[in-house]
């Protein structure tokens, strides 16, 4: 982490102010805003301050913003890189356009999408409840209503809205209400989020194709799109910021879907020998 004295205070005092900051987290990062003004050396007092983060922070409890500013102390540079939002936040012009997909935890619901060609941005976020500008921790408690989310925004010339529900479909279990295989809770329930009456008309057409594959129910919800609020930095392309951790979940995710695969597949055999 290369900042000046100047640049360390500012930092720590934006994060001490910061109404999302926890108590605990804010009485260690003002005991070294403390230490800057009486003149400590930066360097011992960050490397003091990321000592006493790192048992919370190798549990991943800190809070987002607090948890990003660990990472740069930490030396890991993929946080220290300005995150473009730009788009989320600009008119779509022609055949530019939204979709949005919950699905469980957003982190693993970005790749998938990114990577492909007609993608302009992926943003995680919370959408569907009624806390404007929710935190993740709110969100996560279940306390807003909102479930997470990605807005994705796309090229219509290069990839169509069926296909990002294509993709959508192979990353969920349809078939669960509340929340998705270790996602827990109504915040990672399958929604999706129809800007106009055509994306609405094309879901609904998706979730009928899917319920010949099920023998349980299909529970995904088609919802009009609400607004979307960006999750904090900290979230955004976790999969390139926090690579090791996401390959395990990523992993763990596909496994679980794979044998959900396999599961209906046997079931449909033998409901087929009957």
């Amino acid at each position: 982490m290369k900042q000046s004295t100047e640049e360390t205070l500012t930092t720590l005092y934006n994060l001490i102010l910061n109404p999302r900051t926890r108590d605990w987290e804010r009485q260690q990062l003002e005991t070294a805003k403390q230490g800057l003004y009486n003149h400590e050396r930066l360097a011992d007092t960050l490397a003091q301050l990321e000592a006493v983060l790192r048992p919370l922070a190798t549990r991943h409890s800190l809070t987002p913003d607090v948890a990003e500013f660990y990472a740069t102390l930490a030396g890991n540079s993929a946080f220290s890189q300005p995150f473009d939002d730009h788009l989320h936040f600009t008119k779509d012009g022609p055949f530019i356009e939204r979709a949005i997909f919950a699905g469980g935890c957003f982190w693993c619901i970005v790749e998938p999408f990114e990577t492909r060609t007609g993608i302009l941005a992926v943003y995680s976020g919370y959408t569907g409840g009624s806390t404007a500008n929710p935190s993740y921790e709110e969100v996560s408690r279940g306390q807003s209503g909102h479930v997470e989310a990605v807005e994705i925004i796309f090229d219509r010339r290069k990839i169509s809205y069926q296909q990002l529900n294509a993709i959508y479909w192979q990353l969920i279990d349809p078939t669960d209400a509340n929340g998705q295989i270790n996602d827990r809770g109504t915040q990672y329930r399958p929604t999706i989020f129809y800007q106009n009456a055509e994306q609405q008309h094309l879901a609904e057409q998706a979730k009928q194709a899917e319920a010949t594959r099920y023998h349980r129910p299909i529970v995904v919800e088609i919802q009009p799109a609400q607004p979307f609020w960006l999750a904090e930095n900290y979230h955004q392309q976790f999969y390139q910021k926090e690579k090791q951790r996401y390959h395990r979940i990523e992993h763990a995710r596909k496994q679980y879907l794979l044998f959900l695969k396999m599961q209906n597949n046997v079931c449909s055999f033998f409901h087929k020998a009957k």
